[in-house]
């Protein structure tokens, strides 16, 4: 009786730890996946990434407290541009990016409302867009504006607005790839 009681004991704890480690493991599975989308969701926010490489020597620097935007080619100044930024709690982010994505006669969606701005005099995006940073749902880069008056202020979603003209300019210099340094 006392065998069977032991062997009974031994397999209950054999059992109950084997229950305990596999249950450690799937919550150790389950906390890492969810600490690895939490980062990815504040990367973009919270770390920039690291400074890219030159695309023919061009990249550009946006200087958030001139508000201007600068193109370069190596350290020789080509260019440089008026720009509207990020307004309070909708700053512009600083960092190292890339040009990620260009558009001619962009659409708009609203940061807030989703609502869809078609193609057209009434778009802020006016006539082009350069985008440089995305976290999957908003998205920032450089476009035009049918607000001309507005280059210099603090009025934007984060994004950096130009002169329709301006924003034609550098969209024909730049290409995806280029380097966007954004400082204050």
């Amino acid at each position: 009786m006392l065998k069977h009681d032991f062997l009974r004991r031994s397999l209950v704890v054999l059992f109950a730890g084997t229950g305990i480690l596999l249950l450690l493991a799937q919550w150790r599975t389950v906390a890492s996946t969810a600490a690895s989308d939490v980062r990815s969701l504040l990367a973009p926010s919270l770390a920039p990434v690291p400074p890219p490489a030159r695309v023919n020597g061009l990249h550009l620097r946006v200087d958030l407290s001139d508000r201007r935007v600068s193109l370069y080619r190596s350290d020789r100044k080509l260019a440089s541009y008026p720009i509207a930024v990020g307004q309070r709690g909708w700053e512009t982010p600083l960092g190292a990016y890339q040009v990620i994505e260009m558009q001619r006669y962009p659409v708009w969606r609203h940061p807030l409302t989703d609502e869809i701005v078609p193609q057209g005099r009434d778009n802020p995006l006016g006539s082009r867009w350069i985008g440089f940073w995305d976290d999957g749902r908003h998205h920032i880069g450089f476009h035009g504006t049918p607000e001309a008056n507005l280059i210099g202020q603090p009025v934007s979603h984060g994004c950096l607005r130009m002169r329709n003209a301006d924003i034609q300019a550098l969209y024909e210099q730049v290409s995806p790839g280029t380097p966007v340094i954004v400082q204050d």
